[in-house]
Protein backbone atom coordinates (compact mmCIF):
# COMPACT_ATOMS: atom_id res chain seq x y z
CA UNK A 1 0.00 0.00 0.00
CA UNK A 2 1.95 3.00 -1.27
CA UNK A 3 1.40 6.51 0.08
CA UNK A 4 0.71 7.66 -3.49
CA UNK A 5 -2.05 5.10 -4.13
CA UNK A 6 -5.83 5.36 -3.98
CA UNK A 7 -5.86 2.37 -1.61
CA UNK A 8 -3.81 4.30 0.92
CA UNK A 9 -5.95 7.42 0.52
CA UNK A 10 -9.07 5.43 1.40
CA UNK A 11 -7.25 3.57 4.18
CA UNK A 12 -5.96 6.76 5.80
CA UNK A 13 -9.28 8.59 5.43
CA UNK A 14 -11.04 5.80 7.36
CA UNK A 15 -8.32 5.55 10.01
CA UNK A 16 -8.14 9.31 10.44
CA UNK A 17 -11.90 9.69 10.81
CA UNK A 18 -11.93 7.04 13.54
CA UNK A 19 -8.82 8.56 15.13
CA UNK A 20 -10.47 11.97 15.40
CA UNK A 21 -13.66 10.39 16.74
CA UNK A 22 -11.62 8.86 19.58
CA UNK A 23 -9.97 12.15 20.39
CA UNK A 24 -10.84 12.06 24.10
CA UNK A 25 -9.35 8.63 24.65
CA UNK A 26 -5.74 8.38 23.53
CA UNK A 27 -5.53 4.76 24.68
CA UNK A 28 -8.31 3.90 22.25
CA UNK A 29 -6.44 5.88 19.61
CA UNK A 30 -3.33 3.78 20.31
CA UNK A 31 -5.33 0.59 19.87
CA UNK A 32 -6.64 1.91 16.56
CA UNK A 33 -3.12 2.90 15.47
CA UNK A 34 -1.75 -0.55 16.23
CA UNK A 35 -4.53 -2.30 14.30
CA UNK A 36 -4.13 0.12 11.40
CA UNK A 37 -0.34 -0.32 11.42
CA UNK A 38 -0.61 -4.10 11.28
CA UNK A 39 -3.18 -3.89 8.47
CA UNK A 40 -0.90 -1.48 6.60
CA UNK A 41 2.14 -3.73 7.04
CA UNK A 42 0.26 -6.93 6.31
CA UNK A 43 -1.02 -5.45 3.05
CA UNK A 44 2.25 -6.51 1.37
CA UNK A 45 2.38 -9.97 2.90
CA UNK A 46 0.46 -10.96 6.02
CA UNK A 47 3.16 -13.49 6.95
CA UNK A 48 5.57 -10.61 7.63
CA UNK A 49 3.42 -9.65 10.62
CA UNK A 50 4.85 -12.56 12.58
CA UNK A 51 8.36 -11.11 12.28
CA UNK A 52 7.49 -7.64 13.50
CA UNK A 53 5.43 -9.10 16.35
CA UNK A 54 8.33 -11.39 17.30
CA UNK A 55 10.81 -8.52 17.32
CA UNK A 56 8.39 -6.38 19.32
CA UNK A 57 7.77 -9.09 21.91
CA UNK A 58 11.45 -9.93 22.41
CA UNK A 59 12.51 -6.32 22.82
CA UNK A 60 9.58 -5.47 25.12
CA UNK A 61 10.52 -8.33 27.44
CA UNK A 62 14.27 -7.76 27.16
CA UNK A 63 13.95 -4.10 28.14
CA UNK A 64 11.82 -4.91 31.18
CA UNK A 65 14.23 -7.59 32.38
CA UNK A 66 17.21 -5.32 31.70
CA UNK A 67 15.77 -2.49 33.76
CA UNK A 68 14.58 -4.71 36.62
CA UNK A 69 17.74 -6.81 36.94
CA UNK A 70 20.29 -5.75 39.54
CA UNK A 71 23.04 -8.12 38.41
CA UNK A 72 25.09 -6.46 35.58
CA UNK A 73 25.68 -9.87 33.99
CA UNK A 74 21.94 -10.50 33.79
CA UNK A 75 21.39 -7.07 32.27
CA UNK A 76 24.02 -7.81 29.62
CA UNK A 77 22.41 -11.12 28.76
CA UNK A 78 19.00 -9.56 28.18
CA UNK A 79 20.29 -6.72 26.01
CA UNK A 80 22.42 -9.26 24.14
CA UNK A 81 19.25 -11.26 23.46
CA UNK A 82 17.68 -8.18 21.86
CA UNK A 83 20.71 -7.37 19.73
CA UNK A 84 21.29 -10.96 18.62
CA UNK A 85 17.62 -11.58 17.79
CA UNK A 86 17.27 -8.39 15.75
CA UNK A 87 20.54 -8.85 13.91
CA UNK A 88 19.68 -12.53 13.49
CA UNK A 89 16.44 -11.65 11.71
CA UNK A 90 18.39 -9.37 9.39
CA UNK A 91 21.07 -12.00 8.81
CA UNK A 92 18.55 -14.68 7.86
CA UNK A 93 16.11 -12.69 5.76
CA UNK A 94 18.44 -10.12 4.23
CA UNK A 95 22.00 -11.43 4.15
CA UNK A 96 21.99 -15.24 4.35
CA UNK A 97 21.92 -15.90 0.60
CA UNK A 98 24.33 -13.03 -0.07
CA UNK A 99 26.97 -14.40 2.27
CA UNK A 100 26.58 -17.93 0.93
CA UNK A 101 26.80 -16.77 -2.68
CA UNK A 102 29.89 -14.73 -1.85
CA UNK A 103 31.44 -17.73 -0.10
CA UNK A 104 30.69 -19.91 -3.13
CA UNK A 105 32.35 -17.41 -5.46
CA UNK A 106 35.39 -17.25 -3.19
CA UNK A 107 35.71 -21.03 -3.16
CA UNK A 108 35.46 -21.16 -6.94
CA UNK A 109 38.16 -18.50 -7.20
CA UNK A 110 40.59 -20.77 -5.31
CA UNK A 111 39.65 -23.85 -7.31
CA UNK A 112 37.09 -25.37 -4.96
CA UNK A 113 33.48 -26.11 -5.79
CA UNK A 114 30.84 -26.51 -3.10
CA UNK A 115 27.09 -27.04 -3.29
CA UNK A 116 25.98 -24.47 -0.74
CA UNK A 117 22.33 -24.21 0.34
CA UNK A 118 20.17 -21.17 -0.28
CA UNK A 119 16.90 -19.96 1.17
CA UNK A 120 13.96 -19.05 -1.05
CA UNK A 121 12.76 -16.14 1.02
CA UNK A 122 11.23 -12.75 0.33
CA UNK A 123 12.84 -9.77 2.01
CA UNK A 124 10.28 -8.38 4.49
CA UNK A 125 9.61 -4.76 3.62
CA UNK A 126 11.10 -2.27 6.08
CA UNK A 127 12.86 -4.89 8.21
CA UNK A 128 16.06 -2.85 8.45
CA UNK A 129 14.14 0.15 9.77
CA UNK A 130 11.99 -1.41 12.47
CA UNK A 131 14.70 -3.76 13.77
CA UNK A 132 17.12 -0.84 14.20
CA UNK A 133 14.41 1.24 15.89
CA UNK A 134 13.39 -1.53 18.27
CA UNK A 135 16.99 -2.55 19.01
CA UNK A 136 18.04 1.01 19.85
CA UNK A 137 15.31 1.07 22.50
CA UNK A 138 16.70 -1.90 24.45
CA UNK A 139 20.23 -0.51 24.18
CA UNK A 140 19.04 2.84 25.54
CA UNK A 141 17.29 1.09 28.43
CA UNK A 142 20.53 -0.78 29.17
CA UNK A 143 22.48 2.47 29.10
CA UNK A 144 19.94 4.18 31.35
CA UNK A 145 19.12 6.72 28.64
CA UNK A 146 15.42 5.85 28.72
CA UNK A 147 12.95 3.99 30.92
CA UNK A 148 11.47 0.67 29.89
CA UNK A 149 7.93 0.92 28.56
CA UNK A 150 5.59 -1.06 30.83
CA UNK A 151 2.58 -0.95 28.52
CA UNK A 152 2.90 -3.47 25.67
CA UNK A 153 0.36 -1.58 23.54
CA UNK A 154 2.37 1.63 23.69
CA UNK A 155 5.58 -0.16 22.81
CA UNK A 156 3.97 -2.01 19.91
CA UNK A 157 2.71 1.32 18.49
CA UNK A 158 6.23 2.75 18.85
CA UNK A 159 7.66 -0.10 16.75
CA UNK A 160 4.87 -0.37 14.15
CA UNK A 161 3.60 3.23 13.71
CA UNK A 162 2.53 3.00 10.08
CA UNK A 163 3.56 6.43 8.65
CA UNK A 164 7.25 5.66 9.26
CA UNK A 165 7.19 1.88 9.56
CA UNK A 166 8.65 0.79 6.23
CA UNK A 167 11.14 3.56 5.39
CA UNK A 168 11.72 5.60 8.51
CA UNK A 169 12.76 7.89 9.93
CA UNK A 170 14.27 5.55 12.55
CA UNK A 171 12.84 7.10 15.71
CA UNK A 172 14.45 6.99 19.15
CA UNK A 173 12.35 5.78 22.05
CA UNK A 174 13.32 8.78 24.20
CA UNK A 175 11.77 11.06 21.61
CA UNK A 176 8.80 9.13 20.22
CA UNK A 177 7.56 6.90 23.04
CA UNK A 178 6.51 9.86 25.25
CA UNK A 179 4.30 11.02 22.38
CA UNK A 180 2.64 7.59 22.25
CA UNK A 181 2.17 7.51 26.03
CA UNK A 182 0.34 10.84 26.32
CA UNK A 183 -2.69 12.54 24.73
CA UNK A 184 -1.96 14.31 21.47
CA UNK A 185 -3.15 17.85 20.77
CA UNK A 186 -4.03 18.90 17.24
CA UNK A 187 -3.50 22.52 16.26
CA UNK A 188 -4.44 24.39 13.09
CA UNK A 189 -0.77 25.16 12.47
CA UNK A 190 0.26 21.56 12.93
CA UNK A 191 -2.46 20.29 10.60
CA UNK A 192 -1.53 22.79 7.89
CA UNK A 193 2.17 21.93 8.25
CA UNK A 194 1.26 18.27 7.93
CA UNK A 195 -0.82 18.87 4.82
CA UNK A 196 1.97 20.89 3.22
CA UNK A 197 4.51 18.13 3.89
CA UNK A 198 2.17 15.53 2.40
CA UNK A 199 1.52 17.62 -0.73
CA UNK A 200 5.19 18.56 -1.19
CA UNK A 201 6.34 14.99 -0.53
CA UNK A 202 3.77 13.62 -2.99
CA UNK A 203 4.97 16.09 -5.64
CA UNK A 204 8.60 15.08 -5.08
CA UNK A 205 7.70 11.42 -5.45
CA UNK A 206 5.25 11.23 -8.37
CA UNK A 207 6.44 14.21 -10.41
CA UNK A 208 10.16 14.58 -9.65
CA UNK A 209 11.38 11.12 -8.65
CA UNK A 210 9.20 8.94 -10.87
CA UNK A 211 9.85 10.99 -14.01
CA UNK A 212 13.58 11.11 -13.30
CA UNK A 213 13.46 7.34 -12.80
CA UNK A 214 12.40 6.79 -16.42
CA UNK A 215 15.60 8.41 -17.64
CA UNK A 216 17.86 6.89 -14.97
CA UNK A 217 16.49 3.39 -15.60
CA UNK A 218 17.12 3.68 -19.34
CA UNK A 219 20.77 4.62 -18.83
CA UNK A 220 21.61 2.26 -15.98
CA UNK A 221 19.89 -0.72 -17.61
CA UNK A 222 22.78 -0.91 -20.10
CA UNK A 223 25.63 1.53 -19.37
CA UNK A 224 27.77 -0.01 -22.14
CA UNK A 225 25.27 1.21 -24.74
CA UNK A 226 25.65 4.86 -23.77
CA UNK A 227 28.38 7.46 -24.14
CA UNK A 228 29.72 10.00 -21.70
CA UNK A 229 26.99 12.66 -22.01
CA UNK A 230 24.21 10.07 -21.61
CA UNK A 231 25.89 8.52 -18.58
CA UNK A 232 26.30 11.88 -16.87
CA UNK A 233 22.66 12.70 -17.56
CA UNK A 234 21.66 9.31 -16.15
CA UNK A 235 23.72 9.90 -13.02
CA UNK A 236 22.12 13.32 -12.49
CA UNK A 237 18.69 11.77 -13.08
CA UNK A 238 19.26 9.18 -10.38
CA UNK A 239 20.68 11.83 -8.05
CA UNK A 240 17.39 13.67 -8.40
CA UNK A 241 15.32 10.49 -8.27
CA UNK A 242 16.70 9.11 -5.03
CA UNK A 243 16.39 12.46 -3.29
CA UNK A 244 12.84 13.06 -4.48
CA UNK A 245 11.85 9.47 -3.73
CA UNK A 246 13.30 9.10 -0.23
CA UNK A 247 12.86 12.64 1.05
CA UNK A 248 9.37 12.64 -0.47
CA UNK A 249 8.50 9.57 1.58
CA UNK A 250 9.98 11.14 4.71
CA UNK A 251 8.00 14.35 4.15
CA UNK A 252 4.76 12.41 3.72
CA UNK A 253 5.51 10.31 6.80
CA UNK A 254 6.10 13.44 8.87
CA UNK A 255 2.99 15.07 7.45
CA UNK A 256 0.74 12.08 8.17
CA UNK A 257 2.10 11.93 11.71
CA UNK A 258 1.48 15.66 12.22
CA UNK A 259 -2.17 15.23 11.23
CA UNK A 260 -2.46 12.88 14.21
CA UNK A 261 -0.52 15.08 16.62
CA UNK A 262 2.85 13.28 16.39
CA UNK A 263 6.17 14.82 15.45
CA UNK A 264 8.74 12.68 13.66
CA UNK A 265 12.35 13.75 13.34
CA UNK A 266 13.52 15.58 10.23
CA UNK A 267 15.33 13.07 8.04
CA UNK A 268 16.59 15.40 5.29
CA UNK A 269 18.13 18.84 5.72
CA UNK A 270 19.04 20.03 2.20
CA UNK A 271 21.71 17.34 1.68
CA UNK A 272 22.87 18.60 -1.72
CA UNK A 273 23.94 21.86 -0.04
CA UNK A 274 26.50 19.93 2.03
CA UNK A 275 30.06 21.29 1.96
CA UNK A 276 31.81 18.11 3.16
CA UNK A 277 31.13 14.39 3.65
CA UNK A 278 30.44 14.83 7.38
CA UNK A 279 28.08 17.70 6.55
CA UNK A 280 26.34 15.50 3.98
CA UNK A 281 25.65 12.80 6.59
CA UNK A 282 24.30 15.42 8.97
CA UNK A 283 21.76 16.23 6.24
CA UNK A 284 21.04 12.93 4.43
CA UNK A 285 19.04 10.13 6.10
CA UNK A 286 19.73 11.81 9.44
CA UNK A 287 18.00 9.11 11.47
CA UNK A 288 20.33 6.40 10.12
CA UNK A 289 23.55 8.43 10.21
CA UNK A 290 22.88 9.50 13.82
CA UNK A 291 21.99 5.87 14.69
CA UNK A 292 25.29 4.66 13.25
CA UNK A 293 27.12 7.38 15.15
CA UNK A 294 25.52 6.62 18.52
CA UNK A 295 25.37 2.81 18.35
CA UNK A 296 28.40 1.95 16.23
CA UNK A 297 30.95 4.74 15.74
CA UNK A 298 31.06 5.94 19.36
CA UNK A 299 31.06 2.40 20.87
CA UNK A 300 33.97 1.56 18.53
CA UNK A 301 35.86 4.41 20.16
CA UNK A 302 34.86 7.36 18.01
CA UNK A 303 37.68 9.87 17.84
CA UNK A 304 38.93 9.21 21.38
CA UNK A 305 41.94 6.99 20.68
CA UNK A 306 44.09 8.76 18.14
CA UNK A 307 43.97 9.51 14.43
CA UNK A 308 44.50 5.99 13.11
CA UNK A 309 41.69 4.48 15.17
CA UNK A 310 39.43 7.41 14.32
CA UNK A 311 39.92 6.75 10.60
CA UNK A 312 39.36 3.05 11.18
CA UNK A 313 36.14 3.73 13.08
CA UNK A 314 34.87 6.12 10.41
CA UNK A 315 35.61 3.66 7.65
CA UNK A 316 34.07 0.65 9.43
CA UNK A 317 30.96 2.63 10.34
CA UNK A 318 30.34 3.68 6.74
CA UNK A 319 31.21 0.21 5.44
CA UNK A 320 28.53 -1.33 7.67
CA UNK A 321 26.21 1.55 6.85
CA UNK A 322 26.57 0.67 3.19
CA UNK A 323 25.83 -2.99 3.92
CA UNK A 324 22.71 -1.93 5.86
CA UNK A 325 21.30 -0.70 2.56
CA UNK A 326 21.33 -4.07 0.86
CA UNK A 327 22.87 -7.50 0.41
CA UNK A 328 25.13 -6.68 -2.54
CA UNK A 329 28.76 -5.76 -3.01
CA UNK A 330 27.82 -2.47 -4.64
CA UNK A 331 26.43 -1.27 -1.31
CA UNK A 332 29.58 -2.37 0.48
CA UNK A 333 31.61 -0.46 -2.11
CA UNK A 334 29.35 2.57 -1.73
CA UNK A 335 29.86 2.51 2.04
CA UNK A 336 33.63 2.15 1.57
CA UNK A 337 33.56 5.08 -0.86
CA UNK A 338 31.88 7.34 1.70
CA UNK A 339 34.13 6.05 4.46
CA UNK A 340 37.18 6.95 2.37
CA UNK A 341 35.71 10.41 1.64
CA UNK A 342 35.21 11.05 5.36
CA UNK A 343 38.79 10.04 6.11
CA UNK A 344 40.31 12.04 3.25
CA UNK A 345 38.35 15.17 4.13
CA UNK A 346 39.29 14.79 7.79
CA UNK A 347 42.97 14.71 6.84
CA UNK A 348 42.56 17.63 4.43
CA UNK A 349 40.72 19.77 6.98
CA UNK A 350 43.68 19.42 9.34
CA UNK A 351 46.00 20.80 6.68
CA UNK A 352 43.92 23.28 4.67
CA UNK A 353 42.62 26.16 6.76
CA UNK A 354 40.02 27.21 4.16
CA UNK A 355 38.21 23.88 4.53
CA UNK A 356 37.55 24.63 8.20
CA UNK A 357 35.98 28.05 7.65
CA UNK A 358 32.19 28.23 7.86
CA UNK A 359 29.63 30.84 6.96
CA UNK A 360 31.47 32.35 4.01
CA UNK A 361 29.23 32.15 0.93
CA UNK A 362 32.19 32.63 -1.40
CA UNK A 363 33.81 29.51 0.06
CA UNK A 364 30.71 27.42 0.74
CA UNK A 365 29.44 27.52 -2.86
CA UNK A 366 32.57 25.94 -4.41
CA UNK A 367 32.87 23.49 -1.51
CA UNK A 368 29.24 22.48 -1.99
CA UNK A 369 29.81 22.10 -5.75
CA UNK A 370 32.80 19.79 -5.17
CA UNK A 371 30.86 17.77 -2.59
CA UNK A 372 27.93 17.47 -5.00
CA UNK A 373 30.25 15.93 -7.61
CA UNK A 374 31.48 13.42 -5.03
CA UNK A 375 27.88 12.68 -4.04
CA UNK A 376 26.88 11.99 -7.64
CA UNK A 377 29.88 9.68 -7.94
CA UNK A 378 28.60 7.76 -4.94
CA UNK A 379 25.12 7.47 -6.42
CA UNK A 380 26.60 5.87 -9.55
CA UNK A 381 27.99 3.07 -7.35
CA UNK A 382 24.68 2.84 -5.48
CA UNK A 383 22.56 2.55 -8.63
CA UNK A 384 24.52 0.21 -10.92
CA UNK A 385 23.17 -3.32 -11.21
CA UNK A 386 26.55 -5.04 -10.85
CA UNK A 387 30.22 -4.26 -10.41
CA UNK A 388 30.71 -5.18 -14.08
CA UNK A 389 28.23 -2.44 -15.01
CA UNK A 390 30.26 -0.03 -12.91
CA UNK A 391 33.27 -0.78 -15.08
CA UNK A 392 31.20 -0.17 -18.21
CA UNK A 393 29.87 3.06 -16.76
CA UNK A 394 33.27 4.47 -15.84
CA UNK A 395 34.90 3.43 -19.10
CA UNK A 396 32.01 4.91 -21.07
CA UNK A 397 32.43 8.37 -19.52
CA UNK A 398 35.21 9.05 -21.98
CA UNK A 399 33.06 8.29 -25.02
CA UNK A 400 31.89 11.37 -26.84
CA UNK A 401 28.54 10.40 -28.25
CA UNK A 402 25.03 10.47 -26.87
CA UNK A 403 21.81 8.72 -27.78
CA UNK A 404 19.30 10.46 -25.53
CA UNK A 405 17.01 12.93 -27.32
CA UNK A 406 17.48 16.61 -26.52
CA UNK A 407 13.89 16.82 -25.26
CA UNK A 408 14.60 14.15 -22.64
CA UNK A 409 17.60 16.08 -21.40
CA UNK A 410 15.53 19.28 -21.30
CA UNK A 411 12.87 17.49 -19.28
CA UNK A 412 15.47 16.50 -16.68
CA UNK A 413 16.61 20.10 -16.39
CA UNK A 414 12.99 21.17 -15.89
CA UNK A 415 12.54 18.59 -13.12
CA UNK A 416 15.41 20.12 -11.18
CA UNK A 417 13.87 23.62 -11.25
CA UNK A 418 11.09 23.30 -8.61
CA UNK A 419 13.39 21.39 -6.26
CA UNK A 420 16.12 24.03 -6.52
CA UNK A 421 13.69 26.92 -6.10
CA UNK A 422 12.17 25.41 -2.97
CA UNK A 423 15.53 24.40 -1.53
CA UNK A 424 17.11 27.83 -2.10
CA UNK A 425 14.11 29.40 -0.35
CA UNK A 426 14.46 26.93 2.55
CA UNK A 427 18.21 27.53 2.73
CA UNK A 428 17.98 31.33 2.68
CA UNK A 429 15.21 31.34 5.31
CA UNK A 430 16.87 28.52 7.28
CA UNK A 431 13.41 26.98 7.54
CA UNK A 432 12.22 23.78 5.83
CA UNK A 433 8.64 25.00 6.25
CA UNK A 434 9.30 28.40 4.69
CA UNK A 435 6.28 27.95 2.39
CA UNK A 436 4.02 28.37 5.42
CA UNK A 437 5.25 31.97 5.75
CA UNK A 438 3.55 32.91 2.48
CA UNK A 439 0.28 34.84 2.48
CA UNK A 440 -2.70 32.53 2.80
CA UNK A 441 -3.73 33.16 -0.82
CA UNK A 442 -0.25 32.39 -2.12
CA UNK A 443 -0.11 29.26 0.03
CA UNK A 444 -3.41 28.11 -1.40
CA UNK A 445 -2.20 28.69 -4.94
CA UNK A 446 1.03 26.79 -4.18
CA UNK A 447 -0.84 23.80 -2.74
CA UNK A 448 -3.24 23.76 -5.70
CA UNK A 449 -0.38 23.94 -8.20
CA UNK A 450 1.52 21.09 -6.52
CA UNK A 451 -1.59 18.89 -6.41
CA UNK A 452 -2.52 19.66 -10.01
CA UNK A 453 1.02 18.86 -11.15
CA UNK A 454 0.99 15.62 -9.15
CA UNK A 455 -2.12 14.48 -10.98
CA UNK A 456 -1.23 15.79 -14.44
CA UNK A 457 2.48 14.95 -14.59
CA UNK A 458 2.53 11.57 -12.84
CA UNK A 459 4.04 8.84 -15.00
CA UNK A 460 1.08 6.51 -14.64
CA UNK A 461 3.43 3.72 -13.59
CA UNK A 462 3.50 2.21 -10.10
CA UNK A 463 7.06 2.80 -8.91
CA UNK A 464 7.75 1.68 -5.35
CA UNK A 465 9.81 3.84 -3.04
CA UNK A 466 13.49 2.94 -3.40
CA UNK A 467 14.09 2.46 0.31
CA UNK A 468 11.29 -0.09 0.65
CA UNK A 469 13.82 -2.71 -0.47
CA UNK A 470 16.09 -1.95 2.49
Amino acid sequence: MLFNSWEFLLFFALVYALYLACGRWYRVQNTLLLIASYVFYGWWNWMFLGLIMLSTGIDYLAALRTEDAEDPAVRKRWVALSVVSNLGLLAIFKYFNFFLESLGELLLAVGLEAALPSLKIILPVGISFYTFQSMSYTIDVYRGATKACRNPLDFAVYVAFFPQLVAGPIERSSRFLPQVQAPRKLTAGGVEAGLFLIIWGLFKKVVIADNAALLANEVFADPAAHGGPDLLIGALAFTLQIYGDFSGYSDMARGLAMLMGFHLMINFKLPYFAVSPSDFWRRWHVSLSSWLRDYLYIPLGGNRHGKVRTYRNLFLTMLLGGLWHGAAWKFVLWGAYHGALLCVYRVAERRVALLKRRGSLALDIPKAAVMFVFTVGGWIIFRIESLADLGDFLSGLGAGYGQLPDMTIANLAILWVPVLIMQFAQWIADDLLVALRLHVILRGLLYAALLAASMALATGETIEFIYFQF
